[in-house]
């Protein structure tokens, strides 16, 4: 049996390990996304339309994120009809991403596809919003 390999990434704020497995996962996952993962990609975040880069499928312990932004150390997760199962999960894995300094913002697949102006409007709020509070911090050392 082939035992899993933690590596370590290492964002501006954090270390964060995730396991060699997966890799391979996340790669599969970036070939079979979802209509709601395409429709955000392609309409906000590749690109650096932001301002901030994002990545699609992001290894982080043992989970994969949907989108990460290390700038912000922040995930953007897009939920589909099996989450209503998992939402405990879900919670559970937000928590231990918040504890890591990771803030998740949360969709449903019916959000970006029926609503994707008003998913981008919460998504922007809060870059824009994050990136204030980084500037504030800079020069509140200086």
């Amino acid at each position: 049996m082939k035992k899993d390999i933690v590596i370590e990434a290492k964002t501006q704020k954090y270390h964060l390990r995730y396991r060699d497995s997966l890799t391979w996962a996340a790669r599969n996952n970036r070939k079979k996304e979802t209509e709601a993962e395409k429709l955000i990609w392609n309409q906000l975040l590749r690109r650096k339309n932001l301002g901030v880069k994002f990545v699609k499928q992001k290894p982080i312990d043992r989970f994969i994120l949907d989108f990460y932004c290390s700038n912000l150390c922040l995930a953007i997760e897009i939920d589909g009809g099996s989450h209503k199962v998992k939402s405990g999960r879900d919670n559970l894995r937000d928590k231990y991403l918040k504890a890591c300094g990771i803030t998740t913002l949360r969709f449903t697949n019916k959000e970006v596809i029926n609503n994707i102006k008003e998913v981008a409007r919460i998504i922007r709020k809060y870059i824009s919003d994050s990136l204030a509070l980084s500037r504030e911090r800079v020069r509140d050392r200086v």
